[in-house]
C-alpha cells in the first residue's frame, strides 16, 4: 500500500532521526500506555480481531496519516488495534472515542471489512511449495515499477530498480495476500542487494549498498540497463 507510512522512501522529511529507547537506557516501555497498548494487540486474536501479523501492519498503514507521523511507535499500534477491534464489531469507534474523550481518533476502519481467515500453518518458511525458485544467486533482477493496491513489502524507493540476488530463503507467506484474505500464497523470498546510486541516483551515499528481502512475485530477470514496464 503506498501512502505516508512508507517513510524509508518518501523525500523532504530529513534525516531519519535514531534516538535512544529510554533516557536511563532500561529496556521496556517509556510510558505505561504503551505496555497497555502491547497488552492489548496480544489480545487481539483472542477477540477474533487479528488472524497475522500482515493484517496488523496493513491496519497501520491506514491509519490518519498525520497520526502516523505524530504519534509515534506505539501510538501507531494503537491506531492500528481500533482499527481492527473496530472492523471485527468488538467496539465501535464512537466507544473508543467516548472512552478517550478524543472525537477524531487516528482509526480508519472499513465499512465492508475484509475477512481474513485464521491461517491453518505454522510460522515460518514453508516446505510444500512444489515450484522451484524462479531466480538465482548472483542473478540479476528488476523489481516491478507497481505493487499491489493493499498491503505490500515492497518498498516505493525500490521499484523499477536493477538489483543482485545475493541470498535465497526458501518459500514464506506472501505479505500481498495474507493481509487481504487472500491465503498465504507462499512463495520464495530473496535478498536482493542494490547499489546506492541505482536507488537513489548519483547524489546518494557513494560505494554504499542496501539489501532487501523480497518476494518472488516482486522480481522480474533483466539485464542491466534493460528497461521494464
Amino acid at each position: 500500500m503506498d501512502g505516508i507510512h512508507d517513510l524509508g522512501g518518501k523525500r523532504g522529511f530529513g534525516p531519519v532521526q535514531i534516538d535512544d529507547c529510554l533516557p536511563d537506557n532500561r529496556a521496556g516501555f517509556s510510558e505505561p500506555w504503551e505496555a497497555k497498548v502491547f497488552a492489548i494487540l496480544r489480545a487481539l486474536p483472542e477477540a477474533g480481531a487479528l488472524q497475522n501479523s500482515d493484517q496488523f501492519r496493513h491496519a497501520v498503514e491506514r491509519i490518519v496519516p498525520s497520526a502516523y507521523l505524530t504519534h509515534g511507535y506505539y501510538g501507531r499500534w494503537l491506531g492500528g488495534l481500533e482499527t481492527l477491534l473496530a472492523e471485527a464489531g468488538v467496539v465501535s469507534i464512537a466507544q473508543i472515542d467516548e472512552r478517550s474523550g478524543n472525537t477524531e481518533s487516528a482509526a480508519q476502519p472499513k465499512a465492508v471489512p475484509v475477512r481474513v481467515p485464521a491461517s491453518t500453518r505454522r510460522s515460518g518458511p514453508q516446505s510444500d511449495v512444489v515450484q522451484s525458485p524462479r531466480f538465482a544467486l548472483g542473478q540479476t533482477i528488476r523489481t516491478l515499477r507497481h505493487a499491489s493496491a493493499g498491503h505490500t513489502r515492497l518498498p516505493s524507493y525500490a521499484r523499477g530498480c536493477c538489483g543482485v540476488v545475493t541470498a535465497l530463503h526458501d518459500a514464506w507467506a506472501l505479505p500481498d495476500t495474507n493481509a487481504m484474505g487472500l491465503g498465504e500464497q507462499p512463495c520464495h523470498l530473496y535478498t536482493v542487494t542494490f547499489a546506492s546510486t541505482e536507488l537513489w541516483g548519483p547524489l546518494a551515499e557513494p560505494n554504499m549498498s542496501l539489501n532487501l528481502d523480497l518476494f518472488e512475485p516482486y522480481l522480474t530477470a533483466c539485464e542491466p540497463g534493460a528497461d521494464h514496464e
